[in-house]
């Protein structure tokens, strides 16, 4: 009986000393992945992972300020950017269950002064960024907003009643949306009579034991214990000078112990809160039953096979990522006051460190298709109504698409399939054109085209000066010494590039310049950056 019980216990020592062992080396393996950011003079950030009840893991790494070699700490407070979403939509969730608003309800109900659109917006597709409202920083931007320029909800509210158009019809398209978040924080303060920023503290951060998490409006408060941020340069770091002064969409302040805090609700809810957890997980489909991932302020897949709840955010030079497993009970919070730290690939590797990567690789029945008719599909391309372009290259039996030259393999002649298992992306190949299919998601149809580079000739047509009233802005386009340009008083001079013939693009602001023709000439153009499509701009002269 001794000798059972002898046997019992050493199986169980040796049990332990190999889980202690494991969990030593993660955290070891953890740690190497951020000792670059503790260089001399080197900005930094915390890092903090939870299993279960437990912090494992919770360290920081260079300074939080660089002026006065302060370091961080792990109760440094950072702007997380866009990882503030999730909380104003965890606060409109909390009304919604209340019964003082419905996440169904259109916005004019809560937002004076909206323009006629000819379609209604509701407040769920503001949180799914499927309402088609214009973002601010692309709208500012046209408008002559440089980087450093103060922005505030008082902007936003002043320049939405002047647009008359939508990116695109509400429901039918993502597109991520600072507006819409910001314009959550008008319908909170609405609705409960509370400035934004103490309906957060009061009914959302200390309720949720979130003590050490605040909402900044003013750029330029002085706050105790908050990190600076630094643009990463080739010759080094410089500060980020800072310019946002809006809230709901982001400028919450926060640790990585508190967001931890938070992300445990994912899998072991605190008392009272469990149906607003289970509701911030929900996803609709678009208007054309295609599926998108982005639920209540928080994108919901899977990594290594496994569900995942995270957001990412940046702005100045603070990035952020907070990241949920709930199947495994495990969170990561990541925080960073540099811009190069990129914090989504620190967390992506950390949970292959906890997980293990599955070794798995994608089987596809490769279909041998001749080098004539593969060398055919090569090309640049062209997306008519999101204005994207993407190259095709070839190699061998590979097709290699856009910048990241993701590999494709045929499976039939005309139809190729993403070769990384994780990527379930198809392209089909007709007619000098390819639908781009992600895995039942909203598919996109480019088209091959030839560039037509400018003569001198074909840019006298673009010559003039354009007017938009949505924006109260004017560019004028010139032609000097065989190119073409846009100008701004604030921006300066813009090189425009002609693609095709009536489409330019240029440098940002002018990513893509529509242009319309009446009887022949010019009189006007659609100009488009990313999250402002078709801002019109009027011929005047």
């Amino acid at each position: 009986m001794k000798r059972k019980i002898f046997r019992l216990s050493f199986c169980l020592a040796f049990l332990y000393a190999s889980l202690v062992s494991a969990q030593l080396d993660n955290i070891a393996q953890i740690d190497s992945l951020f000792l670059e950011w503790n260089q001399p003079n080197h900005p930094g950030g915390a890092v903090a992972v939870m299993k279960g009840d437990s912090i494992v893991f919770s360290k920081a790494y260079g300074l939080a300020s660089l002026e006065y070699t302060i370091p961080n700490t792990p109760g440094t407070q950072f702007n997380v950017a866009s990882v503030s979403k999730q909380f104003s939509a965890l606060g409109i969730v909390l009304l919604h269950l209340q019964g003082k608003l419905s996440v169904d309800d259109t916005i004019d109900k809560y937002i004076g002064g909206l323009p006629d659109f000819g379609k209604q917006i509701t407040i769920r597709q503001m949180m799914h960024h499927t309402s088609g409202l214009r973002s601010l920083h692309a709208l500012f931007a046209l408008a002559g907003w440089r980087n450093d320029d103060s922005r505030t909800n008082a902007d936003l509210d002043r320049i939405i009643p002047m647009q008359t158009e939508l990116n695109f019809e509400p429901g039918s398209e993502y597109m991520y949306c600072n507006t819409g978040y910001m314009f959550l924080a008008n319908i909170i303060e609405k609705v409960t009579g509370k400035k934004f920023v103490d309906y957060m503290k009061e009914d959302v951060f200390e309720p949720l034991g979130m003590n050490d998490t605040y909402v900044e409006p003013d750029y330029d408060a002085i706050v105790p214990n908050n990190a600076t941020s630094y643009y990463s340069k080739k010759e080094g770091f410089v500060r980020a000078a800072e310019y946002w002064g809006y809230i709901g969409s982001g400028n919450m302040h926060t640790t990585t112990n508190d967001l931890l805090k938070y992300l445990k609700n994912y899998y072991q809810p605190l008392s009272g809160w469990e149906k607003a957890f289970e509701t911030m997980l929900t996803l609709d489909l678009l208007n054309d039953g295609s599926f998108s991932e982005y639920a209540f302020g928080v994108n919901v897949d899977t990594l290594y096979g496994k569900k995942r709840v995270t957001h990412g955010g940046s702005i100045g030079g603070f990035r952020s990522n907070a990241a949920v497993f709930p199947d495994e009970k495990t969170s990561i919070a990541i925080i960073t006051n540099f811009s190069s730290a990129n914090p989504g690939d620190k967390s992506n590797q950390i949970a292959g460190i906890l997980f293990g990567k599955p070794n798995y690789h994608k089987h596809l029945e490769v279909a041998k298709v001749s080098k004539s008719r593969m060398d055919s599909y090569a090309g640049d391309y062209w997306e008519h109504t999101t204005y994207e372009e993407e190259k095709v290259e070839i190699k061998g039996d590979t097709l290699f698409l856009g910048a990241s030259k993701t590999p494709f393999l045929p499976i039939k002649e005309n139809l190729f399939e993403a070769l990384d298992p994780q990527n379930g992306t198809r392209l089909e190949f007709s007619n000098g054109q390819f639908i781009y299919r992600p895995y039942n998601r909203k598919t996109k149809i480019f088209k091959k085209f030839i560039e037509q580079p400018l003569t001198e000739e074909s840019a006298k047509e673009y010559i003039g000066a354009y007017y938009s009233p949505e924006i109260h802005t004017s560019y004028s386009i010139f032609y000097r010494e065989g190119k073409l340009f846009a100008y701004h008083i604030r921006h300066g001079e813009l090189e425009l590039k002609q693609k095709f013939e009536g489409l330019l693009v240029g440098e940002y602001p002018l990513d893509v310049l529509k242009f319309k023709r009446e009887n022949g000439n010019v009189s006007g153009v659609w100009i488009s950056n990313g999250r402002a499509r078709n801002l019109w701009f009027v011929k005047t002269e």
